[in-house]
């Protein structure tokens, strides 16, 4: 289902259901309400919630932008757009007009991100019982650009286009038909792809990639895309590795029931992020140069499936023991790595649903994150994750990790002990890059049983933002 339209406006319309973001309650004087009208909001505005007025059938929603944290504040700010857009759908709206009467550009964008956002249904293969879309939001706020709302759309636009791709069963996205949506994306956005066929990926000497398709009746791919501005700030590139198992059965380690597998097509999600974060950074025309690197396959018990006890020769030459096939992501994670050597990348970034340890370590609210990149790269990753409340949590990265890894047939096995595995994951991860490293497990927040607020049941495309952000910041980075 298309996202909402914004349009700038520079007069309120009368007589339409409006959506109002002020400072001030005192700022409720400067829209048209009767007087009993007005005192029922400023009531309601002492809560925590957005305030609400039905006036013979016009609905006007009021939120407050309040002093406190920073961050705190835009997510209330995107959470009270995600409640009034939901109000509308409700009642079958198909437009509506945001009016703000406060000078806080960065609250009113988070604000209609939390509108638009919200609005987002997954309606792919549904035939009957389509909800009613939100079609249009006028905006009417002096303090946002037309350039901003522009992007603040294509980022919008970007997010969803993520959600969708996660959404998809296998049945509608294995990996080659994962690539030609990537091509078509590129050409939309105007970044380059290229997807590598079985053929070239045995050329290269994937065997990580390779070991996990055996199972499969369906070939691997792997997706390169690349934003080279000829104005990019960085000499080197910055190279996002998203992971894209389009669905994990755990293959030979099969997966245990009831439910385990049952959300298993959100395993490229990590993939998803990276495409979204292309797509936002080339449609804004950021000054950075970025690089999407894309292994995928699914992973399947059928065939000649790798099994426990296998030895692989991976793209930079090391040996694994596999002695998990469920810890497939890792395998094809680390071919992306080593074939990114060759870009001599100033950060390389891998995002990923990999470890059930990560959702037990944290939960659905934040994402772990872990690497050897200097602290300076982290903060910056901390500073745009705060700010679009994408939160991240960092972990040790101790040496003592490493020993975990030790193999008494290869140079490392595949899994680590029984405690910490997200970070042994990291850890496995970091062996197949010599570059400045930031590792995401977004195995909590990626893919939601039940909606939370503006991130919808299902697919959230977490990372998206959080990724183009930290882009926009290494794009004024000194």
């Amino acid at each position: 289902m298309p996202i909402p339209q914004l349009t700038k406006s520079t007069r309120p319309a009368g007589g339409k259901d409006t959506l109002v973001i002020l400072s001030d309650t005192n700022e409720l004087r400067n829209i048209d309400l009767e007087r009993n009208d007005r005192q029922y909001m400023l009531e309601q505005l002492k809560g925590d919630g957005p305030a609400l007025c039905d006036i013979s059938g016009r609905l006007v929603m009021v939120h407050q932008v309040k002093k406190g944290n920073r961050s705190k504040q835009l997510e209330l700010a995107r959470m009270a757009g995600n409640t009034m857009a939901l109000k509308l759908i409700a009642l079958k709206r198909e437009s509506a007009q945001v009016i703000s009467l406060q000078k806080d550009a960065e609250a009113t964008l988070a604000f209609l991100e939390g509108a638009v956002l919200g609005s987002y249904v997954f309606t792919a293969h549904k035939t009957k019982d389509i909800p009613k879309a939100l079609g249009k939001i006028a905006v009417a706020a002096a303090e946002i650009s037309s350039a901003a709302l522009q992007q603040l759309s294509d980022t919008c636009q970007a997010a969803c286009s993520a959600r969708d791709l996660v959404n998809q069963p296998y049945s509608s996205l294995t990996s080659v038909q994962l690539g030609k949506a990537v091509q078509r994306l590129g050409k939309e956005a105007g970044f380059s792809v290229k997807v590598m066929d079985k053929k070239q990926i045995v050329a290269e000497g994937m065997g990580g990639l390779l070991a996990v398709n055996q199972g499969s009746i369906d070939p691997p791919v792997f997706i390169i895309m690349e934003w080279k501005p000829k104005n990019a700030v960085n000499k080197k590139p910055v190279v996002l590795v998203g992971k894209g198992v389009t669905y994990d059965t755990g293959g030979l380690s099969l997966k245990p029931t009831p439910n385990s597998m049952d959300s298993m097509k959100c395993d490229m999600a990590g993939s998803a992020a990276v495409i979204g974060a292309l797509v936002a950074t080339a449609k804004s025309k950021q000054p950075v140069h970025v690089i999407g690197l894309v292994p995928s396959t699914d992973n399947r018990p059928g065939g000649i499936a790798f099994a426990p006890g296998d030895v692989m020769r991976m793209h930079n030459g090391l040996t694994v023991e596999n002695l998990n096939s469920d810890a497939e992501g890792r395998l094809i994670l680390a071919d992306a790595l080593s074939y990114g050597e060759r870009y001599d990348a100033e950060t390389i970034v891998t995002i990923a649903t990999l470890t059930g340890a990560a959702v037990r370590a944290i939960g659905t609210f934040a994402t772990v994150t872990m690497g050897t990149a200097p602290d300076a790269q982290f903060q910056r990753l901390e500073a745009a994750a705060d700010h679009v409340f994408e939160r991240v949590a960092r972990m040790p990265f101790w040496d003592e990790y490493d020993e975990e890894l030790k193999s008494d047939v290869a140079d490392l096995k595949n899994i680590g002990g029984p405690y910490a595995g997200q970070i042994t994951a990291g850890k496995f991860l970091a062996r197949f890059t010599t570059k400045p490293f930031i590792h995401l497990d977004i195995a909590g927040p990626a893919f939601l049983d039940k909606r939370d607020h503006y991130r919808t049941k299902g697919a959230t495309a977490v990372g998206v933002r959080l990724l183009y952000e930290f882009i926009k910041r290494r794009a004024t980075a000194k």
